[in-house]
């Protein structure tokens, strides 16, 4: 009898995903929107931008780098108080009205090297419409599903999300190759039907275009409005009857805004009446630390690994590409196996590994020269990334810090927001979650003023170059949070039934 407990065991993984076919195409569409937004995300801003900012606009890395920050903080805050404009425009028109402003500054990025045009109508209008994404996509999953199948619907999305990205990647480093593989890093292309010559980041920004339309399209097409998902299954509220007293959907936004601005303004003034809110502030502040090592890898390790290891470094597959894939493994294995230990523990123990992951990069690369030399280095470069000839020991130190930072992300992320809704008082998670945003537009408005200043004195274009302390700043930086988490431990760990202290 036992011989058919795996088959059983196997049939009973797959039919916790199985349970999605009940769910409304709205869902799927979700997901197939999702993706290709990812990709456009990743080919068209990210680890882009400065790039772009320098290359084709001309900005130097301090300059680059703060409006990277401004647009990345834009973009952080505007999500913060979109939630009223999709209840009052339903998910269908949020979605079209993100998408069309997506579309239109990703056209405006690609098309125009003049300043005054491609920032306040490309860079700056790209934060509007991703601000508008990211929060509905999240609703729109938790709309399309129930309660039964919605761990499954966000564990799909969480993994859709990484695949998108992974595919990102190797779209940016397939495209920065060296010719006849890619453009090459400073590279252009004749665009035939149009005559315009685009730089190889244009280039990449203009996929994002292309990765746009089809979203859009099937968005356009597919999504239907008033679709949820309930226990009794698939329900479709006319649009009509969901705007009250005839009210159109500008009335009701104005309407929920004042509403909800008058609602927010209460909630805000009573939460500092709390002692736990404290708590919670100071805690999600530590967390900045080693948050800012991603923000960097945006920011700052592109100019980096193209300025040590030369121009088409394929700097995406090892670090975005091979974090994402890793993430999607470990997240539910680390889950399963540490059920019984406290999210503070998790967090405390997984930043730190994160935090050290950087100093693999701090050190001087000579350290890993006998491995570049050896079997690790020759399946990285070679057979991996395609890097022709003898393999600079810096691959080698890059792979290691992108293990070990997604062990230790694996371990503290999914926690961090599972530490976040102990905490809030019943009734306030929302609030929490919403405000939980505050400290870390502070620190991408931070890594941003840094990350010029870095690249400027430790890793210039030219001249002499000290990279691994800035990443020794970095890394320090990153270690606040670990050894905050252990110096404030009495203050900021919380019970949690069923688990160990």
């Amino acid at each position: 009898m036992s011989q058919f407990l795996p088959a059983k065991g196997f049939a009973g993984f797959l039919h916790k995903f199985l349970c999605l076919r009940t769910a409304p195409r709205e869902l799927w569409i979700i997901y197939i929107a999702y993706i290709l937004e990812n990709l456009a995300y990743k080919t068209g801003a990210a680890s882009v931008l400065p790039l772009w900012l320098s290359s084709d606009l001309g900005f130097d890395d301090i300059k680059a780098g703060a409006m990277v920050a401004a647009w990345s903080a834009i973009m952080t805050l505007i999500t913060v108080f979109v939630g009223s404009l999709t209840d009052a425009m339903g998910i269908r028109r949020t979605f079209l009205l993100g998408f069309v402003i997506c579309l239109i500054s990703r056209v405006v990025m690609t098309t125009s090297v003049s300043r005054w045009i491609a920032l306040p109508g490309g860079l700056y209008l790209q934060a509007l419409g991703l601000a508008l994404m990211v929060p509905v996509m999240i609703a729109a999953v938790k709309r399309y599903s129930n309660a039964a199948q919605r761990s499954v619907a966000f564990s799909l999305y969480y993994a859709l999300m990484n695949l998108g990205f992974a595919c990102g990647d190797w779209i940016l480093d397939r495209i920065r190759a060296t010719p006849p593989v890619g453009l090459g890093e400073h590279g252009s292309w004749l665009v035939p039907w149009l005559g315009m010559e685009l730089s190889t980041y244009r280039v990449l920004i203009l996929l994002s275009v292309v990765f746009t339309v089809p979203g859009l399209l099937i968005v356009w097409w597919g999504l239907r409005d008033g679709v949820e998902m309930t226990e009794d299954g698939v329900t479709v509220t006319p649009r009509d009857a969901a705007v009250a007293n005839g009210k159109n959907w500008a009335a009701t936004l104005m309407d929920n805004t004042r509403a909800t601005a008058v609602k927010t303004g209460e909630i805000f003034a009573g939460l500092w009446g709390q002692p736990a809110f404290y708590r919670f502030l100071w805690f999600m502040t530590l967390v900045v630390g080693v948050k800012m090592i991603f923000f960097h890898l945006n920011y700052t390790f592109p100019k980096f690994a193209i300025r040590e290891l030369g121009d088409g470094a394929p700097f995406a597959r090892l670090t975005g590409m091979l974090n994402s894939l890793m993430i999607v493994v470990l997240v539910p294995i680390c889950g399963v196996l540490t059920q019984k230990v406290t999210a503070y523990r998790m967090v405390t123990v997984g930043s730190f590994i994160s935090a050290l992951s950087v100093f693999f990069i701090a050190v001087p690369p000579e350290w890993f020269q006998s491995l570049a030399d050896g079997w690790l280095g020759h399946t990285i470069a070679h057979s991996w990334l395609g890097v022709q000839g003898a393999v600079h020991p810096l691959y080698v130190s890059i792979f290691l810090f992108t293990v070990f930072l997604s062990i230790g992300e694996a371990l503290w992320s999914p926690r961090l927001y599972e530490y976040a809704a102990a905490i809030a008082p019943r009734g306030q998670e929302a609030s929490y979650m919403a405000l939980s945003l505050l400290p870390f537009f502070g620190a991408k408005l931070l890594v941003g003023g840094l990350s010029g200043p870095l690249l400027t004195h430790f890793c210039p274009v030219e001249g002499p170059r000290n990279s691994g302390m800035m990443w020794l700043i970095i890394g320090g930086i990153a270690l606040i949070t670990p050894i905050g988490a252990v110096l404030f431990r009495k203050r900021l760990q919380l019970h949690e039934a069923g688990r160990d202290a």
